[in-house]
């Protein structure tokens, strides 16, 4: 188990690194504040529901995944910055980490989604959940207390149990691609 997660994260990081040129078509935003809201939920409380519209159509409602999936959510600033368009790719490339704990990944911006249809088809395609909390804007992530005063999201993860309850959030530097590790290890952390 450990020697495969090793590997898994090895691969992860030699894929999502961007090569030399990659990122050309990405926006470079600088000298953002690592952090600059405050958090509504905490460890231990029912997660909010929401319903956003999905990338691959429809709508997505966080509460449909109750009894049935562990969650994480992953909220990312905008659509086409660099870190962005590193963290996402990333776990698309370790899908099978989040599959082995029983967790649906969504990703979430308040991009709209024909952005982040575009976005999404220049990182060459992601195999998880995108939603968007376009519209009203950032209604999610004000909800989660992540929405930063410039309009976009911070970079924050939450996780959710089975049964709806919030189990880690993270809130990190919005110019860092959070540690796959902390994650992982989060996730094992939850009832089997």
């Amino acid at each position: 188990m450990i020697m495969r997660f090793v590997l898994t994260v090895y691969l992860v990081l030699l894929f999502a690194v961007p090569q030399a040129g990659a990122m050309d078509h990405v926006y470079a935003p600088h000298g953002l504040k690592p952090v600059d809201s405050a958090l509504k939920v905490a460890v231990g409380d029912e997660a909010p529901d929401f319903e956003l519209p999905a990338l691959a159509g429809g709508k997505v409602r966080l509460s449909d995944f109750r009894g049935r999936k562990n969650v994480v959510l992953s909220f990312v600033p905008a659509a086409w910055t660099p870190v962005c368009s590193d963290q996402w790719p990333g776990y698309n490339a370790a899908l099978d980490l989040f599959r082995q704990y029983d967790a649906e990944l969504i990703g979430i911006s308040v991009d709209n989604t024909p952005s982040q249809f575009a976005w999404v088809e220049a990182m060459g395609g992601l195999d998880f959940t995108v939603l968007s909390d376009f519209w009203p804007h950032g209604a999610v992530a004000r909800t989660y207390g992540i929405l930063r005063t410039d309009g976009t999201a911070e970079r924050a993860l939450v996780v959710i149990d089975r049964q709806g309850i919030i189990r880690f959030v993270h809130v990190g530097d919005i110019n860092k691609r959070p540690d796959l590790g902390m994650l992982v290890e989060e996730l094992d952390k939850l009832p089997k």
